[in-house]
């Protein structure tokens, strides 16, 4: 059943909990933070934080530490099961990985971890952990992500 597996902000937290851990091996993930675009909102407060820049999309972390040829790593954290990335979330990934970052989609703490560790000892290129749409296979942009 789609509610016994953890929600996305359960994920998410787990993440931030391995990075504390974990940042005497990588001290570059003490610079790691959520970015907090989501969330339910009246209107009137959902109106002013767009006026001071919130904007649609955006994903939810970000790591500020250039490897790889990349600028910054952006992910965008999905449940294991039951995410579904928006239009928004997809034109932003693009639009980040074109300016010269690492943005990606990752299902579960266990894939945002894979990719983080990726990142940081700069072996991108492997195949495993999150996903920017760029398969040369053909296979589907989104991994089967309902979008």
């Amino acid at each position: 059943m789609i509610r016994d597996i953890p929600t996305e902000a359960d994920e998410q937290t787990t993440l931030f909990r391995w990075a504390a851990i974990s940042a005497g091996k990588y001290p570059q993930l003490q610079l790691m933070y959520h970015i907090p675009n989501g969330g339910s909102r009246n209107a009137r407060e959902a109106h002013n934080l767009r006026l001071q820049g919130v904007k649609a999309g955006v994903p939810d972390i970000c790591l500020p530490v250039a490897c790889g040829g990349y600028s910054a790593l952006y992910i965008e954290m999905k449940r294991k099961r039951g995410g579904r990335v928006s239009d928004d979330q997809k034109a932003w990934i693009d639009k980040l990985t074109k300016a010269g970052n690492r943005a990606v989609v990752c299902c579960g703490f266990e894939e945002a971890q894979a990719e983080i560790i990726k990142y940081l000892e700069c072996r991108i290129n492997e195949t495993s952990g999150g996903n920017n749409g760029n398969h040369k296979d053909g296979v589907s942009r989104w991994r089967g992500i309902r979008g």
